[in-house]
This record gives C-alpha cells, sequence and structure tokens, in this order.
C-alpha cells in the first residue's frame, strides 16, 4: 500500500480514538450557578448524562453546599446524612456510574427553595456486583472500592458498595490495540 492509504488508515484511528473517549463537562445552572431560584428540573431538560461527564457547580463558599445524597433524602430534603459534600465555592463531580444521582444544597431552607436536583446517568457500569453476580475484583489488579451509606427498608442503615476497575481498556485503547497489528501489515 501507498504512504496516502497509511496516512488515511492513521487519519481514522485518531478520529477513532478522539470520538469514543470524549467527557462533557456540564456547568450546573449554566450562568446562574448553584443557587436559589434556579429551577435545575428545567436546566436538566434535553441533556443526557453519561458515565465519565462531570458536573460543575459553581456558587458563594460558605453560603451553600453541594451534597450527593440518597433518593429518600432527596426527596424530602434531608441533610446529615450526605453520600459527599462540599462547601469550597467550586464543586466538580464526575459522574462515575450509571443511575440516578441526587443533589442538594445543605444550608438552612435551600433545598426546599429548590435548589436540589436530580440526574439520571445514562450506560453500563459493567463489572458492579449488581449488574453481574459473578464479578470478582481480579487479583492484583489496580481495582478500588468505596463503601457508601445506603438506607435500608424498614428504616435500618447499611452499606452499599461500588467497584471501580482500573484494569478495563478504554474503547480508545482497544481500537489502538486491533490497528497495530495491520499497521505492521501494512508498512511490510
Amino acid at each position: 500500500m501507498d504512504r496516502l492509504m497509511v496516512r488515511a488508515m492513521g487519519a481514522i484511528l485518531v478520529l477513532c480514538c478522539v470520538g469514543s473517549g470524549s467527557a462533557t463537562v456540564y456547568t450546573v445552572g449554566d450562568s446562574s450557578g448553584w443557587a436559589t431560584g434556579v429551577d435545575y428540573t428545567t436546566w436538566i431538560s434535553g441533556k443526557t448524562f453519561g458515565v465519565g461527564d462531570s458536573l460543575v457547580f459553581n456558587y458563594g463558599g460558605g453560603l451553600h453546599t453541594v451534597d450527593e445524597v440518597s433518593s429518600s433524602d432527596y426527596n424530602g430534603c434531608t441533610t446529615g446524612n450526605s453520600i459527599t459534600s462540599d462547601s469550597t465555592g467550586l464543586t466538580t463531580i464526575t459522574l462515575k456510574t450509571a443511575g440516578n444521582h441526587y443533589f442538594i444544597c445543605g444550608a438552612a431552607g435551600h433545598c426546599s427553595q429548590g435548589m436540589k436536583m436530580a440526574v439520571t446517568v445514562a450506560g453500563t457500569t459493567s463489572g458492579t456486583p449488581t449488574d453481574n453476580p459473578y464479578y470478582t475484583v481480579p487479583a492484583g489488579s489496580s481495582s478500588t472500592t468505596n463503601t457508601l451509606p445506603n438506607t435500608l427498608p424498614g428504616g435500618g442503615t447499611g452499606t452499599t458498595t461500588r467497584y471501580s476497575n482500573a484494569a478495563m481498556l478504554s474503547p480508545s485503547v482497544a481500537i489502538l490495540l486491533l490497528w497495530v497489528p495491520l499497521f505492521k501489515i501494512v508498512l511490510s
């Protein structure tokens, strides 16, 4: 094959890698930021959130908080049981798992004034125990385990364990590994 064909295949490879590894960064509330008086239900409408996307919360540090909470705490605007909490004024949350994620402001009365947001993250988190009952963390892998508070039926509490398997290949790496042997054949 001539050099033009090799360059064309290289360009296709680059485009595949760029497209498959992109994540979106969303500024919550756009120019209004994370504040009272903003309709976050309207802000979310029409947006599709995926695993790897990030939410950037801009707000007055010390005036507000960004608390990730359970569904029941979201619905009741209950503070004090947050999964994560930050009050620095600039909070970035990376959406690492598919499913519903709930955020409220923990400042007195702010959640009941509408400063709350429910985000549904599309996609799958392969390898989690709930998705695959036969999954085990490979010995010697760089997987991490995060234990999060969880409210159980009947009011009891327990924990939910989420696994992050860093040993998984990204689509970009998989494509690259498939193309390397092809380039060796073409160049020989």
